[in-house]
């Protein structure tokens, strides 16, 4: 084999073979592929796409880059995955409610990404949680409380982590292709059984449109399945922040909430009992998507799912008593202060893209890698769509660190609302099911 030769095959559109992508695969992960080599490769595959079977190779061989978890526990080892959005704090509750029905969930996550927020720097606003593990410490939290939320370690498909590397500084983030291949290697990686993807589309989503949210839902199915991992996706709608907080220890508050049932968003519960209901269909838990949503219902409003987040959280280092009383853990803005609506009317839009950018500004986002994040910053209390409002009503609550990015925010918001004279027409939170 030689890189030189496989690249000029993707660059005048030939369709590669398994035996030379599996090759490139294993070239990235040791080395033998160069970064040239590696940016060429992205982008030529930017240039010319990749057939199906391409697809599913190039997942395989990523994931098969670094260890592959083998399981030998009494229940479905299940996952979700979210391509991302604003106020996104599923996992924190899906996870336990779904090991609280039987399944084990090695969820592998991610740090936030430009506007989206990422679970990894929700759950580090936990005092002595923690993300980073080895994985046979994630073996374990995952044997014992059946969930464990953590970062990829280092042999996880380092394949992907070296093109993602590439990909980001060559202009080539955007192919599906190699979307579809960082995705899933990763989450395959993890030994699943089942896995469903949460496509959003939107104004706060990385696909704005619900046809190319349908699209790219398709792609990974259909490569998840081929890859031999029983999968289903659904469309969500993110034209507006999922939960009522966006913000890293906001949103883990939230969560908390949601779990001890003091207060639950409607779209947040609808999304995640959907997505927890599917899981369980798909590993058997169930004999339908519909008697799965009934039990994740009852993980969350028996108490169950609570129980395992705490478990979980004490596990991996967190404060024991963390679900009682996280409001006495999680940090806290210096300011908090509120965005009012200068005139009455409908909250006809969010630009959500602009909210998430507001949450960044604050300091709760990274411009750079290399960016230190301020845990305590956000939004919180975000109007819904469709809220009738007078002049001077509540918009939103801003916690800052001072008074400078305080009032940066405050504009933010104020220009992230559309309001209108008539009511909006409203968008169901799942758009469609797909697999």
């Amino acid at each position: 084999m030689d890189a030189r030769r496989i690249l000029a095959r993707k660059r005048d559109a030939q369709t590669l073979d398994r035996d030379e992508i599996r090759w490139f695969a294993n070239g990235l992960a040791n080395g033998d592929v160069t970064d040239a080599q590696a940016g060429a490769f992205a982008m030529a595959v930017v240039l010319n796409g990749m057939s199906t079977a391409e697809r599913v190779t190039l997942t395989e061989a990523m994931r098969d880059s670094g260890t592959v978890q083998q399981w030998d526990l009494p229940g479905p080892v299940l996952d979700k995955h979210s391509t991302g959005g604003v106020g996104d704090n599923v996992s924190l509750m899906l996870a336990p409610a779904l090991a609280a029905c039987g399944a084990y969930v090695p969820m592998i996550s991610g740090r936030g990404l430009g506007h989206t927020g990422g679970t990894l720097d929700k759950l580090d606003a936990i005092p002595g949680y923690g993300s980073e593990v080895e994985i046979a410490r994630m073996r374990e939290v995952v044997e014992v409380c059946g969930c464990a939320i953590v970062g990829a370690s280092g042999d996880i498909a380092p394949a992907d982590k070296r093109l993602y590397a590439v990909r980001d500084v060559t202009a080539t983030v955007e192919s599906v292709d190699l979307i579809c291949a960082s995705i899933l290697s990763k989450k395959l990686a993890a030994g699943l059984q089942g896995l469903v993807l949460d496509v959003k589309c939107g104004s706060g989503a990385f696909l704005a449109g619900p046809a190319e949210a349908h699209d790219l839902a398709g792609i990974l199915v259909s490569v998840a399945q081929g890859a031999g991992c029983r999968t289903g996706a659904l469309v969500s709608d993110m034209n507006e922040p999922l939960a009522s907080a966006a913000g890293n220890a906001l949103e883990v508050e939230n969560a908390v909430s949601f779990l001890r049932g003091d207060a639950i968003d409607g779209r947040l519960w609808d999304v995640s009992v959907a997505l927890g209901g599917a899981l369980l269909a798909l590993g058997g838990l169930c004999d339908s998507a519909a008697e799965g949503q009934h039990k994740i219902a009852t993980a969350f409003q028996s108490g169950a799912a609570a129980e395992r987040f705490a478990r979980m959280v004490k596990a991996l280092g967190g404060p024991a008593d963390f679900v009682e009383r996280a409001e006495k853990y999680l940090p806290r803005a210096a300011i908090v202060a509120e965005v009012t609506v200068p005139r009455a009317g409908f909250l006809g839009a969010w630009d959500t893209r602009a909210l998430g950018e507001v949450v960044v500004q604050l300091g709760g986002g990274r411009r750079r890698q290399t960016d230190k994040l301020d845990y305590a910053v956000g939004l919180r209390d975000i109007a819904p769509l469709g809220a009738h409002l007078g002049a001077g009503d509540h918009l939103a609550l801003v916690a800052a660190r001072d008074p400078e990015s305080l009032a940066r925010a405050r504009a933010g918001v104020l220009a992230a609302a559309k309001l209108s004279d008539t009511a909006p027409d409203m968008v169901p939170p799942i758009v469609e099911r797909i697999g």
